[in-house]
């Protein structure tokens, strides 16, 4: 079980957070332990992100997960949390 989500394994949420989690490690937290970067870790207000990190999260998620994010969905809103971005994943593929 994923200890760092409340959700059941197999639950699309869980997979689509933990691909999210496996993409930033990679790209922008090389060597840090996957429970550091947790569904709820800021992202962009607590630096980790800056904007050209998040163009690249946004290139990501619509490529990966086939959906168009508008611009006004590529705010602090909807990309500040590894459980906001699957949210808004969710929404967009109606999951």
């Amino acid at each position: 079980m994923n200890t760092t989500n409340k959700n059941q394994p197999g639950d699309p949420s869980v997979e689509i957070a933990d691909e999210l989690r496996r993409f930033i490690l990679a790209e922008f937290l090389p060597g840090e332990s996957a429970a550091n970067l947790r569904d709820d870790t800021p992202l962009r207000t607590g630096g980790i992100l800056d904007s050209v990190a998040t163009l690249k999260v946004v290139s990501f998620v619509e490529q990966r997960f086939s959906i168009e994010v508008e611009a006004h969905e590529a705010g602090v809103e909807h990309f500040d949390r590894i459980a906001d971005i699957a949210a808004l994943v969710r929404r967009k593929r109606g999951t």
